[in-house]
Order: C-alpha cells, then sequence, then structure tokens
C-alpha cells in the first residue's frame, strides 16, 4: 500500500492511525473467520478471509482492505477483543 496514502488514513470513528496487519494478525484474523467466531461492527458474520489488512495503532479495530482500497467505514470494523488468538503486541 502506498505510503503517502497509509500516512492519512485513520480509524473513522477514533481517529487512531492504522498500520498494515502484520502477518501473524492476519493469519490469527483468518483461523477465526474460518471458525465463524468473527462478527463486524454491524454484528454480521464474516465470511470471507482477509488477503490485506489495516489495523489501529491501538490494535482494536481491522478494517479490510479489498483489491489494494481499504474499506473504512464504520461498520465494516472488526473489534480485535473478539479474538482469543489475536497475536499480542510486538
Amino acid at each position: 500500500m502506498d505510503k503517502r496514502l497509509l500516512d492519512i488514513l485513520c480509524c473513522p470513528v477514533s481517529k487512531v492511525p492504522v498500520r498494515p496487519l502484520s502477518r501473524a494478525e492476519l493469519d490469527a484474523l483468518n483461523t477465526a473467520i474460518g471458525q465463524g467466531q468473527v462478527q463486524n461492527v454491524a454484528g454480521t458474520v464474516v465470511q470471507a478471509p482477509l488477503s490485506e489488512g489495516l489495523v489501529t495503532t491501538d490494535r482494536k479495530v481491522i478494517y479490510r482492505v479489498d483489491d489494494g482500497i481499504p474499506v473504512m467505514l464504520p461498520e465494516e470494523g472488526i473489534g480485535t477483543v473478539q479474538l482469543r488468538d489475536f497475536p499480542a503486541a510486538a
């Protein structure tokens, strides 16, 4: 993802900056999605694994990236609290 775009993106609700998900974070998220354990903020079960995502720097919300385009809609955010095996901050 373009660094200039990443530098200006933030959570639309909290205004916390975002960063790309690490491989370990993405793997943990996709494992939980595969087990049917993940809902977005709107309460819809997330069914498709993410190939790329952004997480707020406070590690509370994940936003998917579709074909290189960040989906920064508040209702599409995925709260990390529901992810039991989400890796600890590095």
